[in-house]
């Protein structure tokens, strides 16, 4: 259950930020919902997230594996739902995504992927526990411009799962509607989906 109030009078502002939200994605997200006790903190979450969404050096499934470790470890269910909808809808496969929370004992990810996720487990881990083997290993298979989006991702959805996870927000059903419906039949705004969070 939400630890902060998610019903707000219903002013101009409230319902233009939950019409945008709709159109955008089909309903209205949590974390815009919480985030509308404070205009400047939403106003700032839309602007690097849009930004964000412009990031294009990192190969998205890399991209994708990295933000849903980080989610699964710091344990931000909300994250984990949205994200495993995002990253189907973006063509991720599914095995991938459904094997994350135990990516350790899974045999359907690359040497490049693993190293990604130990990395993303890394950086997350308080205090962070990334070593020079580490990203030496990713710079085998990354330029320097990939490694530091890998990183600024990884601490972007530190960011959105700590937030998320202590404001105590869970899982919408984003994940539900992958399961059962294909993408070409989704209604609503869910497949014109074009950033994250």
């Amino acid at each position: 259950m939400a630890r902060i109030g998610m019903v707000h009078q219903r002013t101009w502002f409230v319902r233009l930020a939950e019409w945008g939200s709709r159109r955008k994605y089909g309903e209205v997200l949590d974390p815009g919902t919480a985030a509308l006790h404070n205009r400047r903190v939403l106003t700032t979450m839309l602007m690097m997230e849009g930004s964000a969404a412009r990031w294009n050096t990192l190969d998205p499934g890399l991209k994708a594996l990295a933000v849903m470790v980080t989610s699964a470890r710091i344990g931000c269910s909300w994250c984990m739902d949205f994200g495993y909808w995002e990253f189907h809808h973006q063509g991720v496969d599914q095995a991938k995504l459904r094997d994350v929370p135990g990516w350790r004992d899974s045999d359907v990810y690359s040497d490049l992927e693993r190293a990604v996720m130990d990395y993303a487990e890394a950086m997350t881990a308080t205090p962070p526990e990334v070593t020079d083997e580490q990203v030496e290993r990713l710079r085998a298979d990354l330029t320097d411009e990939q490694l530091v989006e890998l990183t600024a991702i990884v601490s972007l959805e530190n960011y959105r799962s700590r937030t998320n996870a202590a404001l105590g927000l869970t899982s919408q059903g984003f994940k539900e509607t992958c399961e059962t419906r294909p993408l070409a039949s989704l209604g609503g705004g869910k497949e014109r989906l074009r950033s994250v969070r």
